[in-house]
């Protein structure tokens, strides 16, 4: 525990100086307690005395004291915050070939628009990440409550020659794997949608990483793009980039997923309805000053209950 006042601390040397001074007080008072010498008859017209009770309420609002000065030096400590584990993954095709114009106006507007969509679509708590591949895979965004800065890397994707659909769903198992502490031993309930034009050119085979994403219970939703009648040009050369859906299907089917042509959003509402919940734990630090607060009021309400029931008055 930290505290974001520690000078007011000093606090507390106060509150000591007053357990002295009542020790030395009572001390005092024992010194004079006995007034007769007849104990016999001094039995019989005293009252019963309350012995070590009489100090409860004392000891109680000097530990008062003592709670309401640390929660006036303002403490922090670190909390066990409920975070929501299910995860989507949005993978998304950035290769060239995704630039057709098969699908109007390219393969990559209408592929952009879909995710974003989707991810709108998605229930607030749900952690989303975004992964690009081309030649190679990568994780844009880390898996996040953020939706602004899922729309923000979605946005500033670039395309690149080649396409790794294998390398793109590995590269998505990883990122769900890295989402907390938990994940290594406690796998959270996770998706992949897999936005492609299905042409695997690069990397690892898609079967190899549908086989990585079915081991790991992870399944992979598909979205085709484009036709078999599609071209990109590059440097004055035209290209035939026709869609391999297929490709896709064949990946959907293998971890348990779906597979689509140029879907949209709304039919994807399955990926996310069957997700399930997972809820895990987060350290945050916070200000827990009311938890002192918290403290110091239940021992001065026990203080004041004691002194009524014993002495009939509030100490």
């Amino acid at each position: 525990m930290t505290f974001l006042s520690p000078g007011r601390l000093w606090l507390l040397l106060a509150v000591a100086v007053l357990a002295v001074v009542y020790v030395g007080m009572q001390r005092r008072r024992s010194k004079y307690a006995v007034r007769f010498t007849n104990l016999a008859l001094l039995d019989k017209v005293a009252p019963n005395q309350p012995g070590w009770r009489r100090h409860l309420p004392a000891a109680a609002f000097l530990a008062m004291l003592g709670l309401l000065v640390v929660a006036f030096a303002r403490p922090t400590d670190n909390v066990r915050v409920p975070r929501e584990r299910a995860t989507v993954i949005v993978t998304l095709d950035v290769s060239a070939s995704m630039l057709a114009t098969d699908v109007e106006p390219d393969r990559i507007t209408v592929a952009r628009g879909a995710a974003e969509a989707f991810v709108d679509k998605l229930p607030a708590q749900f952690n989303v990440g975004l992964v690009a591949f081309s030649r190679a895979a990568s994780v844009v965004v880390p898996p996040t409550t953020d939706r602004d800065v899922l729309i923000r890397g979605i946005n500033s994707l670039d395309t690149g020659p080649g396409t790794a659909i294998g390398d793109g769903i590995t590269t998505s198992l990883q990122a769900i794997a890295a989402l907390d502490a938990q994940a290594a031993v406690d796998p959270p309930p996770a998706r992949i949608v897999l936005l492609s034009d299905g042409a695997n050119t690069a990397g690892r085979s898609p079967e190899v990483a549908a086989a990585a994403a079915a081991q790991a219970q992870v399944p992979v939703y598909t979205i085709a793009y484009g036709t078999e009648d599609g071209v990109v040009e590059i440097n004055g050369e035209v290209i035939p980039v026709p869609a391999d859906a297929p490709t896709l299907r064949e990946v959907a089917d293998a971890t348990g997923g779906r597979a689509y042509e140029a879907a949209s959003g709304e039919e994807l509402r399955e990926v996310y309805e069957d997700i399930g919940s997972s809820v895990g734990y987060r350290l945050v630090k916070q200000d827990v000053t009311a938890r002192y607060v918290g403290f110091g009021l239940i021992v001065a309400f026990a203080a004041a209950a004691a002194s009524l029931l014993w002495f009939s008055r509030l100490p």
